[in-house]
């Protein structure tokens, strides 16, 4: 299991005190609205150092590959903000969406890095596919409800863009397939009409 989920595993050891705490605390909602500004900055600070990373395989300057790396930082502080208080009750959605961002993310690479279009397309389509899925569980843990609407926001239009961004990746790949089939057979065709060019030309 990666690191982040790990850490997120940390936050389940002990809900019940955690619950107490903010139960008992009389400021709890100013305390929250700290630690929220405070995850936000930490999040802020992980996705300027991954701007800033040295990029030496190619699919590491794919913009939809740096996207996906800031939703797993984005996502990395919303798990922990939100297992601090449901931490029981989120533990199973929260390794779906878990798996399915660092799916996303592997499978763009793992695509980008295939010569053929139609291999490109269909790892590219996979990573899409997680993608969605990421959007379903940030759905689910507003229906649960674990939080509201607009906490989930900047991960939707994250995801939004990751989508859209392979979505014509898809397409370029499946259009390169095409086109290297096309050509291949028109040199086949011309071949073959050369040979019996040639042949008329003995006889």
């Amino acid at each position: 299991m990666p690191s982040d989920s790990a850490s997120v595993d940390g936050g389940f050891r002990h809900p019940t005190a955690l619950q107490e705490v903010s139960r008992s605390h009389p400021q709890r909602g100013r305390v929250r609205g700290r630690d929220r500004r405070k995850t936000n900055l930490v999040t802020s600070i992980i996705c300027v150092t991954i701007i800033q990373m040295e990029r030496t395989f190619d699919h590491e300057k794919l913009d939809v590959y740096q996207i996906e790396l800031q939703f797993i930082a984005w996502l990395t502080d919303f798990f922990l903000e939100v297992s601090k208080s449901r931490a029981a009750r989120c533990r199973e959605l929260f390794e779906q969406l878990d798996r399915a961002s660092l799916s996303a993310l592997l499978n763009t690479a793992e695509g980008n890095g295939k010569r053929q279009g139609r291999q490109r397309a269909k790892f590219f389509d996979d990573a899409r596919g997680s993608a969605i899925e990421c959007a379903a569980c940030l759905d689910a843990t507003v229906a649960k409800p674990f939080v509201s609407p607009n906490r989930i926001q900047p991960g939707k239009e994250m995801l939004g863009r990751v989508v859209a961004m392979l979505t014509r990746l898809v397409t370029v790949s499946t259009r390169k397939n095409f086109y290297i089939a096309v050509q291949f057979e028109g040199l086949q065709s011309s071949s073959n009409s050369s040979s019996s060019w040639s042949g008329d030309l003995a006889g």
